[in-house]
């Protein structure tokens, strides 16, 4: 990925232990700073044994050089390659075992809690898609995290994405996690309200979706990272056209 400045922003991969700590910083500050009530500790990061596998991908704002954002990429040569994976920790993935094409594991996203503007989001996605087409990308993948562990709330978001989103049966992760929420059985009874749906949903899932990405039956509760995630997929090859020409326009 090529460091890439647009608008009020720069964004690109992560090349001195100080810039990984800052990540790590950064990620500590939006999951873990409220459950643990120390919001001031300047020395808390977020940790673990896959940092050490994956590229870190920072956004900052040029004019402050403060890091508003961040996410890290691992890349898996295909399917066989799925155990790897940070997301197979919580997931049984078997079924994406027979995935032939390069895979590409999106985790620990997270936006400054103090920054709202969207373009973030936006620049975020447009320079994965100029990595997707470099790279030769088949698949994204990942876990997608809903805050907090309570289901109450995202009723209709977890109703839509059973009734619309679920992963295509060769692909569906099994359950593996001790905790988890099988929303598609519990809800399956449930109309979802398409606007308070849309409303529950965190952004990046929502760009997921709307690119024709899918999830597992099933939320895993974290309590470590104090959220409900699903398992997320996108194949590269069914992004509708239009949308495919604006993640290039936005990475551009």
């Amino acid at each position: 990925m090529k460091i890439l400045c647009k608008g009020r922003y720069r964004i690109g991969i992560a090349t001195t232990d100080a810039e990984i700590r800052a990540a790590q910083r950064l990620r500590w500050l939006c999951f873990c700073s409220t459950q643990m009530g120390a919001a001031q500790m300047d020395d808390a990061l977020d940790i673990d044994d896959y940092d050490q596998s994956c590229l870190h991908v920072l956004i900052h704002e040029i004019a402050s050089g403060q890091l508003v954002a961040c996410f890290r990429m691992m890349m898996l040569s295909g399917g066989a390659e799925i155990g790897r994976s940070y997301s197979a920790r919580y997931y049984d993935l078997s079924r994406l075992n027979g995935f032939t094409g390069r895979m590409l594991e999106i985790g620990r996203f997270c936006i400054h809690p103090e920054w709202h503007d969207p373009d973030i989001l936006r620049l975020a996605w447009g320079a994965l898609a100029s990595h997707v087409d470099e790279e030769r990308v088949e698949m994204l993948f990942g876990c997608s995290s809903f805050m907090g562990t309570d289901t109450v709330g995202y009723e209709d978001a977890f109703a839509m994405l059973r009734e619309r989103h679920l992963a295509p049966k060769r692909w569906l992760p099994r359950v593996k996690a001790p905790q988890v929420f099988r929303f598609a059985r519990a809800l399956r009874l449930r109309k979802p309200d398409p606007k308070r749906a849309m409303a529950e949903l965190p952004p990046l899932l929502r760009t997921y979706l709307m690119m024709g990405g899918w999830v597992s039956d099933h939320a895993v509760v974290d309590r470590h990272l104090n959220t409900l995630h699903v398992f997320t997929g996108l194949e590269i090859r069914t992004i509708p056209p239009g949308r495919a020409r604006l993640l290039r326009l936005a990475g551009g």
